[in-house]
């Protein structure tokens, strides 16, 4: 999808909740707060979560609309909301704790490519934390992009383990109201 569509959605009406993913939820709860990216952003539900709990948060987007969404929120003054393309941003090397990258779905080059460089944006133990629609939903899980070229797995997000010290790389259930959805998790640190 490019930017006008996702606009157009964001315009129709709120696309997830105001809460953080639980999963997100609980693998960050417990961090010392830093400096953070939440790239992909959206209407920046993980980097209002994050900055209410202290992180300072850059929240990148295409989607104007979605960032003005995240803008709108209480506590949104606390974090930098960016309008660009996340296959293109970029941030200082070794400047940021956590790279959170929740639901982008790019073709896995583009993936790929935008994963090994946020690994590079994270200071020695930073955190990497990647969750997107898993390609067995195609087959056995509820919701996501249908195009399987978009979508994760854990042989495709190996490369980008193979850079961390990996705590897990899994496909996980989420329960949904449509019936459970399968994701892949990406969960790690770079080494010190």
């Amino acid at each position: 999808m490019q930017a006008r569509e996702w606009d157009e959605r964001y315009a129709q009406r709120q696309q997830w909740s105001s809460e953080p993913n639980a999963l997100v939820a609980e693998l960050l709860a417990g961090l010392p707060a830093g400096d953070a990216v939440d790239l992909a952003a959206g209407e920046g539900r993980h980097a209002l979560w994050l900055a209410a709990r202290g992180w300072q948060v850059t929240a990148v987007d295409f989607s104007g609309v979605g960032l003005d969404r995240g803008r709108a929120q209480p506590g949104a003054d606390r974090i930098a909301w960016v309008a660009a393309d996340v296959t293109t941003w970029t941030a200082p090397a070794e400047s940021l704790d956590l790279v959170l990258v929740a639901y982008l779905h790019l073709a896995e080059p583009e993936t790929l490519d935008v994963l090994t460089r946020a690994v590079g944006w994270l200071r020695p133990g930073g955190r990497l934390l990647v969750l997107g629609h898993d390609l067995a939903n195609l087959t056995h899980g509820v919701s996501g992009p249908q195009d399987p070229a978009l979508l994760h797995s854990v042989q495709r997000l190996q490369p980008v383990a193979d850079l961390l010290e990996v705590d897990r790389l899994e496909q996980v259930r989420r329960e949904t109201p449509a019936g459970v959805a399968l994701d892949t998790l990406l969960w790690g640190r770079r080494p010190s």
